[in-house]
């Protein structure tokens, strides 16, 4: 595809090409992705662009280029290198986990439990490219917040996304990181790898551009991840400390059964996101010792 945009071109007919253009390419949101592409060029928000596409304004140059990159299912926020989540802007591109608006949830139930807390001590296990750390460090003053990747080239993006909040990165295994810091976080959140191995996820933007790493949760159900997150929040809790994960719909039932059999866990609650579907599961850290922890005289 070339770009043909001219100054001949308005804007207006510009947007309609484009629509029709990814609407034939089996983009989900056609006619919302060619106005943020025009966005995104003019440096303006979608409001305007919309009232300048009704005052004849031309579209701009080199916008059938990116138009072009979505049609071969490139995703949006590699095209425009941006992520909105919750009330941010974050930086993202090849190699991080794009954010999703449900995880925007699991970030609000840590979020509404650190705001209970003075000075909480929260740690965001696979962070990505920061997202739920970003939120909690803006969305909860004084806390003290910790981010665990395990990709360098998500922790790269984590990197610019974090470091000017002072969160504290860390690049890491989720299974281990934080050793020395056992028992001295009130909350625990993670948005870890769950899909099943055998799961191949249908949307070109997913299965060709999201890393596989950020994607697979291990195992033929996909929970030896989520799994290892819930067995790490079980050693860096306080007693009394809470752990909220995301994980897939199917895997709610088998997630509650799991920390419901483990005595380090307490008030097991399954969340639905703004679907409806139960996309994550909370718990409260006990008073029962971690295996292989030192007794307290």
């Amino acid at each position: 595809m070339t770009d043909r945009t001219s100054v001949e071109e308005t804007l207006e007919d510009a947007l309609a090409r484009a629509t029709d253009l990814l609407a034939d390419a089996g983009v989900p949101s056609p006619r919302a992705d060619a106005h943020l592409l025009a966005a995104h060029l003019l440096g303006e928000p979608v409001g305007r662009v919309k009232t300048m596409a009704l005052l004849g304004a031309p579209a701009p140059a080199g916008y059938f280029e990116l138009v072009a990159e979505r049609a071969l299912r490139v995703p949006l926020q590699h095209i425009t290198g941006i992520a909105y989540f919750r009330r941010l802007e974050l930086a993202v591109g090849p190699g991080a986990f794009i954010p999703r608006p449900e995880t925007e949830s699991v970030a609000q139930l840590a979020i509404d439990h650190a705001l209970t807390l003075r000075r909480p001590r929260v740690v965001d296990l696979g962070t990505g490219s920061g997202a739920i750390a970003a939120a909690i460090a803006d969305e909860v003053p004084g806390a003290d917040v910790y981010a665990v990747e395990y990709s360098p080239l998500a922790h790269a993006w984590a990197e610019r996304n974090l470091l000017p909040r002072s969160v504290t990165l860390i690049l890491g295994d989720l299974r281990d990181a934080l050793g020395e810091e056992d028992g001295t976080f009130d909350v625990v959140v993670s948005n870890p790898p769950y899909i099943p191995s055998e799961a191949v996820p249908r949307e070109p933007e997913v299965a060709d551009h999201d890393p596989h790493i950020a994607l697979y949760g291990g195992g033929r159900d996909g929970l030896e991840l989520p799994w290892a997150a819930a067995l790490s929040a079980a050693r860096l809790l306080v007693p009394g400390g809470y752990f909220v994960m995301e994980h897939a719909e199917v895997q709610a039932p088998a997630i509650a059964a799991l920390l419901r059999a483990d005595p380090r866990w307490d008030t097991v609650l399954t969340h639905q996101d703004l679907t409806g579907r139960d996309r994550s599961t909370s718990a409260v850290r006990t008073e029962y010792a971690n295996p292989g922890a030192p007794v307290k005289e």
